[in-house]
């Protein structure tokens, strides 16, 4: 080959390599994937036009997704309001219609017609109408502030105020059901506006048991390979006009401006494959500082605090059915969190994120220095400061948090009592009734059908323990004196006294007190100061937090803008804010250590390889077992009679992605993202090419499992399937 020629293709391959390796990076707003991302997407393989994926004028994929709840991403798939997400999801919901008597936990749920369908009060779906970029409009605003410390920047309360003035109340009015809202992005150096359409009318259609839904569950979460069926199903509801409206039997199914074509044709590692959702957070813009914070404080308080509570939760509801019905949602909540915290701690230390952060803060300093720009390394040492001088304040915060507010579920009673102390004191008998019904419902709000008031006990017992163990006496809440001067230190006989004397100790104290109210009994009720304390504490943390977090967000916001700056028009996307977002990549596997590689698809034989009939997290159905052992996996399964689970991808997500559609180069529905991998969780500060994996379930396996397993065939004909 002639040098010249040779040289020629050398370079060419090495940009083509290095797009390979940054192509998979970054959580795209859609306005944003014009030009340069477009190309790459391209030759990556995408076969669609960056119209098709996001049109401003017209119908495009972008609609077909939306907000689930208020923390997961959903999919349309038909069109009459069919939607795909999560088991783990959807997983509140069907706690919420399980019984003893009829445990969809358990045994799964599926609705064989419309009329079976479930309503589920509070859940909404979302969709995003309309995305614009307000930046000019917003900062026009920000400059005739006249305080110049002001913090409307960041604040989610002006900034919503601006998008009502923009959009004008009659819009609203004339829209129901439609909200808007200005996000910042990049710390508050750019801003975009999303109109929403919301719909409260949510039905579960349906969800596979537990045991394939959440199969692997805490031992398994975070970790590939990985074999869930990690779906649910349900249908949004509109008025006749497909307009939001309240539950009602009056109402249809909502028909979507889009929805997604699912494709059968399968995968094949290298595919391109693309992701749209909404993550929640990312730190992409950490410091190194920040850094060591995160691991030294956050991460490891909640892995130590959470670890103590859940070996207790798990205990109860092995021992339990029905405290293990109440404690599902609550364990897997907690559990989630506690893995991801172990996982970012094992990222940091192996990738060394803190260096890696301090060497782009010296180019940064170092680039400003030769441009004259001294706000840049300023905005680095004020950083630093402020890290170091909130370090305590953090600490205890964390503490409180996660031992007491988050562990201890009597710090949740109601502690507003002013009013009903002043009714029991009057002779205004209306207003007694009135304040005492108040009082009932907040009572119940708390120890609802999901709370176990021994098991909550036992809990406080371990949690105080620790808490006092770690954090200074004299750093604790007031309350806490009682403990040491009562009953010198003994935490288990305090507990004790807290539920013996307290109103809120059991149903029947609580009645008792209802029968027979008592203004004295009420304000010195020991729970109730109890957590009035605690709550005291928190507020105290969270102002004495506030001096620092004004002058942490104005530098981070001049750090992020150095940043940009720095590497002019290179691509940077913006951190997470739990708005609609598009990553891609390639479906592939990876190997997470020496002499171990782990490959790009899952199937049902490794779900029969883990069976463990005496571990609850390795119990297979029998019906799933008849089909395997059949092998009557229709036209779902794989050449040489294998049955597709899970795959996973480079795309880069995050928790809120959850739920989120994973479509091919055609922009067909090939999976749904339900985890990313164990050593790829430090990707929420720095992507990880060679570890950073999202785990998604085959649709093929979600179409398997509807059709031969649940026999709910009938919901495949509304949706539209490639063949």
């Amino acid at each position: 080959m002639h040098a010249t020629m040779k040289q020629l293709f050398l370079a060419a391959a090495f940009v083509l390599s290095s797009l390979t390796v940054q192509a998979d990076e970054g959580m795209w707003p859609l306005p944003m994937i014009q030009g340069q991302l477009f190309q790459e997407m391209q030759a990556l393989g995408l076969q669609l036009q960056a119209q098709d994926i996001y049109n401003p004028d017209s119908s495009s994929l972008k609609d077909a997704v939306v907000v689930f709840g208020g923390g997961c991403t959903g999919e349309m798939i038909s069109p009459d309001g069919l939607l795909l997400t999560n088991h783990h999801c959807g997983y509140g919901c069907i706690q919420r219609h399980s019984t003893l008597e009829h445990d969809y936990l358990t045994d799964g749920f599926w609705a064989m017609s419309r009329e079976e369908e479930l309503p589920n009060p509070g859940m909404t779906v979302t969709f995003i109408d309309k995305i614009e970029d307000v930046t000019a409009f917003v900062k026009q605003e920000l400059d005739k502030e006249t305080d110049p410390n002001s913090m409307n920047f960041q604040s989610a309360k002006f900034l919503n105020k601006l998008a009502r003035t923009k959009v004008g109340e009659k819009f609203l009015q004339d829209h129901p059901g439609t909200e808007v809202e200005i996000k910042p992005f990049y710390g508050g150096n750019q801003y975009y506006m999303f109109t929403k359409k919301i719909y409260s009318d949510v039905r579960l259609v349906g969800a596979p048991p537990s045991s394939i839904g959440k199969f692997g569950a805490d031992t398994d979460n975070w970790m590939w390979p990985r074999h869930t069926g990690d779906f649910s199903i349900f249908r949004v509801y509109a008025d006749r006009n497909g307009n939001p409206a309240p539950y009602s039997k009056e109402n249809v199914p909502l028909r979507p401006k889009r929805w997604l074509k699912i494709s059968l044709a399968g995968i094949q590692e290298n595919d391109f494959a693309m992701m749209m959702g909404f993550p929640g957070r990312t730190n992409k813009y950490y410091t190194s500082y920040e850094v060591a914070e995160r691991r030294d404080i956050d991460n490891t308080v909640r892995i130590n605090i959470r670890k103590l509570r859940q070996d207790i939760m798990l205990e109860a509801m092995l021992k339990d059915p029905a405290i293990r019905i109440q404690y599902a949602s609550k364990y897997a909540g907690s559990t989630n969190a506690y893995k991801n915290a172990i996982g970012s701690n094992w990222a940091i230390k192996k990738q060394n994120f803190e260096q890696v952060k301090k060497a782009e803060q010296d180019k940064l300093i170092d680039w400003s220095n030769r441009m004259c720009e001294p706000a840049y390394p300023d905005a680095i040492t004020a950083i630093e400061q402020i890290v170091k001088q909130r370090k305590n304040l953090r600490f205890r915060s964390w503490m409180l948090n996660e031992a007491l507010l988050n562990g201890i579920e009597f710090t949740q009673v109601p502690t507003q009592t002013e009013a009903l102390s002043q009714a029991l004191k009057g002779k205004d008998k209306t207003e007694k009734e009135k304040q005492l019904q108040l009082f009932e419902e907040a009572y119940h709000r708390f120890a609802n059908s999901n709370y176990a008031a021994e098991l909550d006990k036992k809990i406080a017992k371990a949690m105080l323990k620790e808490y006092r163990r770690l954090v200074a006496a004299d750093q604790q809440p007031d309350y806490f004196a009682v403990i040491d001067q009562k009953f010198k230190g003994d935490v288990d006989r305090f507990v004790d006294f807290l539920f013996a004397e307290s109103i809120f100790g059991s149903d029947e104290q609580f009645q008792k007190f209802i029968t027979r109210p008592s203004a004295k009994t009420l304000e010195n009720d020991p729970m109730l100061l109890f957590a009035r304390s605690v709550r005291k504490e928190a507020t105290r943390l969270k102002e004495a937090l506030q001096e620092f977090d004004d002058g942490y967000a104005m530098a981070h916001r001049t750090y992020v803008r150095g940043l940009l700056a720095m590497y002019d028009n290179q691509r940077s996307f913006p951190d997470a804010n739990f708005t609609l977002r598009l990553t891609y990549g390639q479906i592939k596997g990876y190997s997470p250590r020496d002499c171990d590689y782990y490959g790009y698809q899952t199937t049902l034989d490794g779900v029969m390889e883990k069976e463990d009939s005496t571990n609850w997290e390795f119990v297979v159905p029998p019906r799933l077992k008849e089909l395997y052992a059949k092998k009557d996996f229709g036209p779902y399964g794989l050449p040489g009679r294998k049955m597709p689970v899970a795959f996973c991808a480079t795309t880069h997500s995050t928790g809120g992605n959850s739920g989120s559609p994973v479509m091919n180069a055609k922009g067909e529905l090939i999976g749904i993202n339900f985890d990313r991998n164990w050593e790829g969780v430090g990707g929420d500060i720095q992507y990880l090419p060679e570890y950073q994996r999202s785990i998604i379930v085959d649709i093929r396996y979600v179409l398997f499992l509807i059709d031969k397993y649940a026999g709910a065939g009938y919901l495949l004909d509304e949706m539209d399937i490639n063949r």
